[in-house]
C-alpha cells in the first residue's frame, strides 16, 4: 500500500469555465469544465489510480481488495467497500442553480442512496463574487412556496461575498448555490442526489430549461434561519486547524512551509490530502509523492507516519472520518 493519486474525472457544466485548466493545471479541453472529481466511488464514476504498482485499478477495486487496510476497520464496518466521500474541485464561471440535498433517511427511501452533507473551501474568488447559503429570515414552507411561485425566491435567500480561505459547512437540507467567479474545493458524502430548486430562468441552446425538482425539495429543505452560515477559524502557520467536524467527515487546514512529521496513529480511517495552495512533497518510509495545487492524494489507513515538505508557503486540507 502506498499514497494514491487518481486521474481526475472532468465534467462539462452549463456554468463551468476555464480555471480548472488555467489555475489548477487540469488537462481540460473546452470552455465550460465545471468540476474535477478527484476521488469518487459514485456508481459508474469510480476514480482510477494514476501511478504506482496499482495504476489502472479503480477506487472500488482497491476498497474490495484491501478493505480495512485502505479504509480503516471502523469505516469498513460502517460502509463496507463503498468509499464514503466524494472530493471535487469546482469552477463556477456562472451562478449554479439553487439546490438542496436530502438527508440520509430521505435519500435512502427515495433513491437508495446516502444523503449529501458537504462543505466548501474557497480557493479563489473574483472581485465581487458571492455564493448563496440558507435563508436571510425565518421562513415557513408555505412562504417559501409562495416566493417560488411568484419568482421572488431570491428576496428570502442569504447571499455572502467571499474571498480565498472562506469555509461553509452545508448540512443536508440547507439550500445553497455557488456564485459565478468562484473556484473551490468541495468535500461531501458519496452521493449525486441533488434537488434543483431554481435555475435563474436559464435555457440551453435549444431553448429548453433544465429540470427542476420542486416537489421533491419541499420536504428536504431546512427552513430555519441562522445568523451565521460561514465557519469562523483562525489560521496558524505550521499548525493543524480544525474547519469541520461532523459525523460524515472531519476536515482540517494545514498551512506550512518547511518540513513536518504527521502521525495518524489516533485515526482508524484513510486520510485525504488536497493541496489548495503551493507545492508539497509527501513521503512515507518507502514512497515519495509530489502534490501540487489542485491535486489530491489518498493515504491508506494502514500508513500511520508521513512527512510533508514545502519549499514555499503551502496549504493542505486534511480529511478523514472519526
Amino acid at each position: 500500500m502506498y499514497p494514491f493519486k487518481f486521474n481526475a474525472i472532468l465534467k462539462e457544466r452549463i456554468w463551468g469555465g476555464t480555471k480548472l485548466k488555467e489555475v489548477l493545471n487540469k488537462e481540460a479541453t473546452g470552455e465550460t469544465i465545471g468540476e474535477s472529481w478527484e476521488l469518487s466511488d459514485v456508481k459508474g464514476e469510480s476514480s482510477v489510480v494514476a501511478k504506482g504498482a496499482l495504476k489502472g485499478k479503480t477506487l472500488q477495486e482497491l476498497s474490495e481488495t484491501f478493505q480495512e487496510e485502505l479504509l480503516g476497520s471502523k469505516v469498513y464496518e460502517t460502509f463496507g467497500t463503498k468509499f464514503p466521500l466524494l472530493i471535487k474541485y469546482i469552477d463556477a464561471q456562472k451562478d449554479l442553480s439553487i439546490q438542496v440535498h436530502p438527508n440520509d433517511a430521505l435519500a435512502k427511501e427515495r433513491h437508495n442512496s446516502f444523503g449529501k452533507t458537504e462543505m466548501w473551501y474557497v480557493m479563489q474568488a473574483d472581485e465581487g463574487a458571492k455564493l448563496m447559503v440558507g435563508f436571510n429570515q425565518e421562513v415557513t414552507k408555505e412562504q417559501y412556496q409562495e416566493h417560488l411561485e411568484n419568482n421572488t425566491l431570491t428576496q428570502i435567500l442569504n447571499f455572502e461575498p467571499v474571498k480565498k480561505g472562506d469555509v461553509f459547512f452545508l448540512p443536508t437540507g440547507r439550500i445553497h448555490a455557488i456564485g459565478g467567479g468562484i473556484l473551490l474545493a468541495e468535500i461531501q458524502q458519496t452521493s449525486d442526489i441533488t434537488y434543483r430548486i431554481y435555475d435563474w430562468n436559464r435555457v440551453d441552446a435549444n431553448g429548453n430549461s433544465r429540470e427542476l425538482h420542486t416537489a421533491l425539495a419541499l420536504d428536504a429543505i431546512d427552513y430555519s434561519y441562522y445568523k451565521n452560515y460561514k465557519t469562523n477559524y483562525q489560521e496558524l502557520p505550521n499548525q493543524i486547524t480544525n474547519l469541520v467536524d461532523c459525523p460524515y467527515f472531519t476536515t482540517n487546514l494545514l498551512p506550512f512551509i518547511g518540513e513536518l512529521s504527521l502521525n495518524h496513529h489516533d485515526k482508524d480511517s484513510f486520510v485525504i490530502y488536497l493541496c489548495v495552495k503551493g507545492n508539497v512533497t509527501l513521503s512515507t518510509e518507502t514512497y515519495e509523492e509530489q502534490l501540487k495545487q489542485g491535486e489530491t492524494l489518498l493515504l491508506p489507513a494502514c500508513i500511520k507516519n508521513i512527512k510533508v515538505m514545502a519549499k514555499e508557503a503551502s496549504e493542505l486540507l486534511e480529511v478523514y472520518i472519526k
